[in-house]
């Protein structure tokens, strides 16, 4: 049982790096694509590809459709909380937020799933050692973006409050996920993908003019691989580790596909690797492996519960 668990434990680790390196891709992936193509048109056309691909896979698999009557209006929130405000507020934001401080702001969904669940939904336990993961981990994404870009705090209101609001939806949305744990992951990202693109693809017709754009070779091809492996394995990935290792274990890839994207950068792109940037890397490592770890005894109210037996003994 011992060596099941262990195993069990590798695999969802393995797969938690792998959605780091799915959701880390289009870091890059973007820079080619949006050379050439409008940005709502090509998150529209990334979601819409992903859905078709996901929905052959889910009759090719033959996977079981749920019954249950929510389960339309639930992936429909899902995908507006998930997919569409995160999408589209970033992409409009970082035409007036400095990529640094969009980077910074954008890796706080970890933080905002312990206030939420802190301070509504309690769904799971808030170690101190997830607690540490979640400080260390920002730490570190703050010292791979540069210190020197939190001074643009407040200089662009609207759309550093837009990235924000975008990282509170992606942390409503791994916890909302949790709802949809009884559904084949195929499935559930399927119709997750389907209800953004429903109204992504007519958004992007009334915002931009997709025909009137003409599209490279290489642009067309970074979208290609964005939409089928980036969306719709990583989406698979994505509500796997919910059912899994939970919420905040889930909501860490935050951290990591920053990690994936400057790697990326450092190897593919010829950009440098300093020694502030090695360290910001080894602190957001470090960060997900406190936040993954197995829940202990080491929690808040175990700690007060010792120290009220402690103060009841007779001296």
């Amino acid at each position: 049982m011992h060596a099941d668990n262990n195993k069990t434990a590798v695999l969802e680790a393995a797969l938690l790096v792998l959605l780091g390196f799915l959701w880390g891709i289009p870091y890059a992936l973007n820079k080619i694509s949006l050379a050439t193509i409008p940005p709502m048109t090509g998150v529209a056309a990334r979601v819409l590809l992903a859905a078709i691909a996901l929905w052959i896979i889910v009759f090719m698999l033959k996977c079981k459709m749920p019954s249950r009557r929510d389960f339309i209006p639930r992936v429909f929130i899902q995908g507006l909380i998930g997919c569409l405000i995160p999408y589209t507020f970033i992409a409009f934001a970082q035409q007036t937020v400095d990529s640094a401080l969009a980077a910074i702001l954008n890796s706080t969904t970890p933080l905002f799933v312990c206030l939420i669940s802190l301070a509504w939904t309690r769904h799971e336990p808030l170690t101190f050692g997830r607690l540490f993961g979640v400080s260390i981990g920002l730490a570190g994404v703050i010292m791979i973006a540069g210190a020197s870009a939190l001074l643009g705090l407040g200089q662009s209101a609207f759309g550093q409050g837009a990235v924000i609001l975008a990282s509170v939806a992606s942390a409503a949305s791994v916890i909302h996920g949790r709802r949809l744990t009884d559904v084949a992951p195929e499935v559930t990202a399927a119709g997750t993908l389907t209800s953004t693109a429903v109204i992504l693809v007519p958004l992007c017709f009334v915002v931009e003019a997709p025909f009137q754009s003409a599209p490279s070779a290489a642009s067309v091809a970074a979208l290609l691989v964005n939409a089928f492996v980036a969306t719709a394995f990583g989406f698979v990935v994505y509500f796997r580790l919910i059912r899994t290792i939970g919420s905040m274990g889930t909501a860490s890839v935050g951290y990591l596909k920053l990690a994936v994207g400057v790697l990326i950068g450092c190897t593919l792109m010829g950009e440098s690797l300093t020694w502030t940037t090695a360290t910001g890397l080894l602190a957001i490592l470090l960060g997900v492996f406190a936040i993954n770890q197995r829940q202990s005894s080491w929690t808040p109210s175990w700690f007060a519960s010792k120290l009220a037996m402690r103060a009841a003994r007779p001296l």
